[in-house]
């Protein structure tokens, strides 16, 4: 069956973004998280420092609506450069303006609210954030006030 998921890159901070992603969900990760460290060795490739096979290589967590967050550290000895930008906002649609509430409320704990929680012209109630990790967060939530 076809799906679609988030894949975020952290420098270095995967394992506590993720943690924090999964009590916000109250979810739970699927398998085990793979670490650098269960690669085989390569050819060429200088051997691991314990903190670099410490490094998370991926994790998968399912939020809201079938979704999955995946994740991984991505290390420099790797090659990779991570760019917090905004160019992404994860859309989070939950079914009650209480589920939206709750979950703008722990992902902007710690972070930036960028826009409050309101009811917006288009009919939904609409905020969004910016969470302790520089992962963007709208919340739409279709539900009418009571």
């Amino acid at each position: 069956m076809a799906s679609v998921s988030i894949y975020l890159n952290f420098k270095d901070t995967t394992e506590q973004a993720f943690n924090f992603y999964k009590g916000v969900f109250n979810s739970d990760f699927v398998g085990p998280v793979s670490r650098f460290g269960d690669m085989p060795p390569q050819e060429g490739m200088p051997e691991l420092t314990e903190e670099q096979k410490n490094g998370v290589m991926h994790v998968e967590l399912p939020i809201t609506g079938g979704f999955k967050l995946m994740g991984s550290d991505a290390p420099e000895f790797m090659g990779f450069t991570v760019n917090t930008g905004n160019n992404m906002h994860i859309n989070l649609m939950p079914d009650t303006r209480a589920e939206t509430l709750r979950l703008f409320t722990a992902l902007s704990e710690g972070g930036v609210v960028t826009m409050e929680l309101a009811d917006m012209f288009w009919g939904d109630y609409y905020g969004s954030c910016t969470d302790k990790f520089g992962v963007q967060w709208m919340f739409n939530c279709s539900e009418k006030k009571g």
